[in-house]
């Protein structure tokens, strides 16, 4: 045999590992396996696993199932699993068994060598780091504690810094008044605070969506081991567990309702991709309207310039393009087609048990990531720092003629048209049309057709 192996045994038999790594047959099967993206689970999800696996033994070992001193070995194992290398000792790849039973053994080998490293204690990945467990309800434990503390920890405060910035964006720009825009064809005025405002209603109201799917994922499989029935748990390992690690992450955990049902299915999963989903979609509207509002500098919108951060163009000298909204509408389209994914995988819950826990596992944790990321960016290099074209918004304001919607009151919607079929057609402004053919006066007019007092909605003349 090579001294860059070692023999490995598991209850197939034995099988060749790396000499240097750290677990042992059924991940070194695995990696064999499935040769698949190449690609390992994501390091939020394998902290959650070591986590999980370290107030399981706290557990086990207050509950008199685990001796002090495995339980102690296993507990400073998990907590020595932080240096630049952790990705190296987990390499099983997404696209594998549907329970997620290898990324499971692979933690308990790791930990298990771990433990039983120098203190001639011998310990069981199966037995000792995996007691009162089974792959069946830890991952899906794992994949509802992975979530929400990514949730809790960088995608609610990367929502909550992207309102922060619209809403001071908002107040920066009140006094701008602007051509609202339906249909992408000119409307009512509005002010830009008003357009702003709206990002950051929407970016609002999905923070509380996401904020609403928490204590469902704080619900946790865990205590259920393989189907729900909690055989080979004991009862109160549950409830215990849940405890250890509420206290591990600041963060109230408890067992499911139903711990079936959480084995079973991905409801909590599908229910947060779906509101990831539509922040993907607000996110996409903002992005476009950036990318809308910044055409130009000639033949577009034009009303606003984002900041240049980049030449725009390898043939196109001084071109520079709106490259943090394209990146956000690109996260969107991601995050929208991993919902997708996510739903469908979600309906693959047979009988007792959900067979596509590590896709759900990967694909949620990139959108939550995305998202956060998407939305940083866009607060700092987006939003903060765009200018206004005050010039261009005055000058096609002034010369919109559908302001003439403030004179329906006032003439009826006939011959309001009629005025703005005029004024379209000579590019004149409304008022001066207005003025020839209606009994009205300058002053009356310049009162009716005041861009900001229509932005303010209401009555006219009120």
């Amino acid at each position: 045999m090579s001294d860059k192996f070692r023999t490995e045994k598991d209850s197939l038999g034995e099988i060749q590992v790396p000499q240097a790594a750290l677990y042992g047959a059924q991940t070194q099967r695995a990696v064999e396996n499935f040769p698949v993206s190449g690609k390992g689970l994501p390091t939020e999800f394998i902290q959650a696993v070591v986590l999980i696996k370290k107030s399981a033994a706290e557990a086990n070992r207050d509950l008199g199932l685990l001796d002090k001193a495995r339980a102690a070995a296993i507990i400073a194992a998990c907590d020595s699993l932080g240096d630049p290398e952790f990705a190296a000792h987990f390499p099983v790849d997404i696209y594998q068994t549907g329970s997620g039973t290898s990324s499971n053994m692979n933690v308990n080998e790791v930990l298990a060598h771990l433990a039983g490293k120098g203190n001639g204690l011998a310990i069981s990945p199966n037995d000792h780091v995996n007691m009162s467990q089974s792959s069946n309800d830890v991952i899906p434990t794992a994949i509802h504690v992975s979530a929400l503390l990514a949730v809790r920890d960088k995608l609610l405060p990367a929502l909550r810094h992207l309102h922060t910035r619209l809403c001071d964006k908002a107040e920066e720009v009140q006094s701008v008044v602007k051509t609202g825009r339906t249909h992408l064809m000119d409307a009512v005025p509005m002010t830009m605070a008003q357009e702003v405002g709206a990002w950051a209603a929407q970016v609002e109201d999905c923070r509380e969506r996401i904020r609403g799917t928490m204590p469902r994922l704080a619900q946790l499989a865990q205590g259920g081991t393989a189907i729900g029935t909690g055989l080979n748990a004991h009862p109160d390992f549950s409830e215990l567990f849940a405890q250890k690690l509420s206290a591990h992450t600041s963060q109230q955990f408890r067992p499911a309702d139903n711990l079936f049902a959480a084995i079973s299915s991905q409801d909590t999963s599908v229910e947060l991709s779906g509101q990831l989903k539509v922040l993907a979609v607000a996110m996409m509207k903002i992005a476009n309207d950036l990318r809308w509002m910044n055409s130009g500098p000639l033949a577009g919108v034009t009303e606003i310039a984002l900041k240049a951060l980049q030449p725009g163009s390898s043939i196109m000298p001084g071109k520079v393009n709106p490259v943090i909204a394209e990146s956000a509408a690109m996260v969107a389209a991601r995050v929208m087609g991993n919902d997708t994914t996510i739903t469908v995988a979600g309906q693959s819950g047979n009988f007792q048990l959900n067979v596509m826990l590590p896709l759900v596992a990967s694909t949620l944790l990139e959108s939550i990531h995305l998202l956060a990321n998407a939305s940083l960016l866009l607060a700092d290099r987006a939003i903060a720092g765009f200018t206004i074209n005050r010039a261009h918004i005055e000058e096609t304001l002034g010369r919109n003629p559908i302001l003439v919607t403030a004179l329906n009151p006032v003439i009826g919607y006939l011959e309001a048209a009629e005025i703005a079929k005029a004024a379209y057609s000579s590019g004149r402004p409304v008022l001066d049309v207005a003025l020839e053919m209606t009994d009205l006066d300058r002053k009356t007019l310049e009162d009716l057709l005041d861009p900001a007092h229509l932005a303010k909605g209401g009555l006219v003349g009120e």
